[in-house]
């Protein structure tokens, strides 16, 4: 009898003890390569807006630092020295897409509202297209992560990736649109589409709800 409690004990005791480490490693791995992504695409958005004049490309660039910082943080749940708890965690991503929706607002209203036209970017379409490419697999695995283990932290970060595709698409084809038609307007105006998304997601983090949309 007393052999079999411990068959039945046993295994849950190696689940009890391996499990801190599954998510940790994971999530290591997944804000270790945004980290690194997002260091490479932040430096050339950058440049190439500031070379081409390009209010989309500096949305895209704000939205790669946005990214980058919220990676950091997640990151440092799992740091035993800086460690933060998960719903400050969460609320400090939250408060990061509430301040990329502002960016992306500035940036595109301006453009507008100055009527501005932005010179072709080799470097943005490259980096747009590689962004297109990389971003929706890294949202997809941050998402089945946040579900698994129920982190309102990694589930906005998520979703920071699923926009930065999207910014990464819109602005590939006002970039691309520019380029051939000199349609200066039709890359910031689909931008602002963005915002609602971000504004709810942000919501949702806030109040350390798991996202849905990615």
């Amino acid at each position: 009898m007393e052999r079999v409690v411990q068959i039945g004990i046993h295994p849950k005791q190696g689940l009890a003890a391996r499990a801190p480490k599954q998510p940790r490693s994971r999530v290591f791995w997944l804000q270790g390569v945004t980290l690194g992504w997002m260091l490479i695409e932040f430096g050339v958005a950058v440049y190439a807006a500031a070379t081409a004049h390009s209010p989309a490309l500096l949305a895209f660039g704000s939205d790669s630092l946005v990214e980058l910082l919220s990676a950091a943080i997640v990151l440092m749940q799992w740091i035993p020295k800086v460690s933060i708890s998960e719903r400050n965690a969460a609320r400090v991503a939250s408060v990061l897409l509430f301040v990329l929706a502002f960016v992306v607002v500035v940036a595109a209203t301006t453009s507008l509202a100055l009527g501005l036209r932005p010179e072709s970017s080799r470097a943005g379409i490259v980096i747009t297209a590689a962004a297109l490419l990389a971003m929706p697999v890294l949202a997809w695995l941050k998402h089945r992560e946040a579900r698994r283990f129920g982190n309102a932290a990694l589930a906005a970060d998520a979703t920071q990736s699923a926009t930065c595709a999207y910014l990464a698409l819109v602005t590939l084809i006002g970039l691309c649109v520019n380029a051939l038609f000199h349609v200066a307007w039709f890359d910031a105006a689909a931008a602002l589409v963005a915002v609602p998304i971000l504004l709810k997601e942000g919501r949702s983090a806030w109040k350390g709800q798991t996202c849905n949309c990615c």
